[in-house]
């Protein structure tokens, strides 16, 4: 049965949101390997697994934001299996920043994506929905990510663990 409130709301933009959804909750779950890997007592890096921690929070906001539009729109939400993260380990910070940074590449790309096809169906909610609630909050995060990328490379923490990863840990994700 078709929504009553369900207006100039094409079921491809639906059906794309809904896998924009999973792929939320997808890197949310990354987010949370990383943070319980950084909690482990060989590793001891607390600073990294509450930064990842908060990340993870940031992505299931993100897509309970989705879900909640999507029902405001009369669409219906679909939630699909969500995938194992592909590590439970990273060698050092650097690694698991650079990981981080990939997953969020790919949520832009969807995101991208997402907004193209709303273009081409004509609806301008959507196109709305994503510049003001999206598009801008995950391209900082890239920057954000690519700095602490820029950063741990220049400590050398990804050569080797030890001091570079520690005080980048203690000064800069405080």
């Amino acid at each position: 049965m078709l929504s009553q409130v369900r207006y100039n709301f094409h079921p491809d933009c639906e059906l794309s949101i809904n896998k924009l959804v999973s792929l939320k909750y997808y890197t949310s779950y990354v987010h949370l390997a990383m943070s319980f890997y950084f909690e482990r007592d060989d590793v001891a890096l607390e600073n990294f697994a509450k930064s990842f921690r908060e990340m993870s929070a940031a992505e299931r906001r993100q897509a309970d934001k989705l879900i909640d539009f999507q029902t405001q729109r009369g669409g219906r939400v679909q939630l699909q299996d969500i995938e194992k993260p592909a590590k439970s380990e990273w060698r050092n910070g650097l690694e698991a920043t650079q990981d981080a940074l990939e997953l969020q590449k790919n949520v832009n790309k969807s995101l991208l994506d997402l907004h193209q096809l709303a273009t081409n169906k004509e609806d301008p909610q959507l196109c709305n929905f994503l510049e003001s609630n999206f598009l801008k909050d995950n391209v900082e995060s890239m920057k954000t990510l690519g700095d602490h990328v820029t950063s741990l490379k220049g400590l050398n923490a990804g050569r080797s663990s030890g001091m570079g990863e520690y005080l980048f840990d203690k000064h800069t994700l405080e």
